[in-house]
């Protein structure tokens, strides 16, 4: 499998799972999983609130601004993240060092 993706341009999100469980089981071929864009702060706050297992809404009254606000912060984390839900914005951020 990592020949098929090192032979493509764009692995996109496999090449990320296979870098993170390569990193995961100690394999010496594991490179870092690279962030797409750096977070803003208001995106970094959002962030920490992710594994408390708090709902958006409840992100929002924590740090005082509307749930308007923190949905697209979310989706921004997940795209910056190249991940597709909270649980493996989570885990990213965590491979990251971000949390």
């Amino acid at each position: 499998m990592r020949a098929a993706l090192s032979a493509c341009p764009d692995p996109g999100i496999a090449g990320r799972h296979l870098k993170r469980a390569a990193a995961r089981h100690g394999r010496d071929d594991a490179q870092p999983v690279d962030i797409i864009e750096q977070l803003t702060g208001r995106e970094t706050a959002v962030l920490r609130h992710l594994p408390a297992n708090l709902s958006q809404r409840d992100i929002a009254a924590e740090l005082y601004v509307s749930l308007n606000t923190v949905k697209p912060h979310c989706r921004a984390i997940y795209r910056k993240l190249g991940v597709s839900d909270r649980k493996s914005a989570i885990q990213a951020a965590r491979d990251l060092h971000l949390l």
